[in-house]
């Protein structure tokens, strides 16, 4: 069932935002805080298949466990700013950083995850909500469910659950999220992001004016 606009705008406004000191601050102490109720709401929201703003395509993360980490560290790349990047949460390194690295996450979070996704939290404070929404969606997007050599999609043996893995852009962009928030959320152009951006955008315009860490990694 298609939500309505209220039922968009409504879930929008109820999205977490992030703590006040880290935006209040600013830049000036360097702060990374887990983002539980982010998490549950991207859940509820996105990813649920009767959320109000539910995606099809990220069907395959409902099984999976993605932890939010707010940040208000500065992140550059190639001169360009960095509001969100999506990682697998594994460390490589000598078997202290490991170590280090695997008591820091289980502080943050008590489970197990399959993806970490950190988001700038000056960024989400000050830029309205369907900015927000695209650059949280971006970031899903890349988080694919995996294929085997004949693209058929791959599922774990022991739990059933879809196998993961990180992808880049479908093209210069995610067609997924022109088609959503429409050509000023695209990072470049093609026929198919043309058409689909000629169409009313299902949520609303969005534009992300900070870059994804994943993206420019991968310039």
């Amino acid at each position: 069932m298609l939500a309505t606009k209220r039922q968009i705008e409504r879930a929008m406004l109820s999205r977490p935002l992030p703590p006040s000191r880290l935006s209040d601050e600013g830049r000036m102490v360097t702060r990374f805080e887990p983002a539980e109720d982010l998490a549950e709401w991207v859940m509820r929201a996105i990813i649920d298949e009767d959320g109000p703003l539910a995606n099809p395509a990220h069907q395959h993360l409902r099984t999976a466990s993605i932890g939010f980490l707010w940040t208000n560290a500065p992140n550059f790349r190639g001169g360009h700013a960095v509001a969100g990047m999506t990682e697998k949460p594994i460390c490589q390194g000598n078997r202290w950083q490991k170590a280090r690295h695997d008591l820091q996450l289980s502080a943050w979070f008590p489970r197990n995850l399959d993806f970490l996704i950190t988001l700038d939290a000056v960024f989400a404070a000050e830029n309205p909500d369907v900015n927000f929404c695209a650059l949280v969606e971006h970031e899903l997007y890349h988080i694919a469910h995996a294929k085997d050599q004949f693209r058929i999609k791959k599922f774990s043996k022991s739990t059933g659950k879809p196998i993961l893995a990180l992808r880049g852009h479908d093209v210069e962009e995610f067609v997924g999220v022109a088609e959503r928030y429409g050509a000023g959320a695209c990072a470049g152009a093609t026929a198919e992001l043309v058409r689909v951006s000629n169409l009313p955008p299902l949520i609303g315009e969005a534009s992300i004016r900070a870059a994804c860490g994943n993206c420019l990694r991968m310039v």
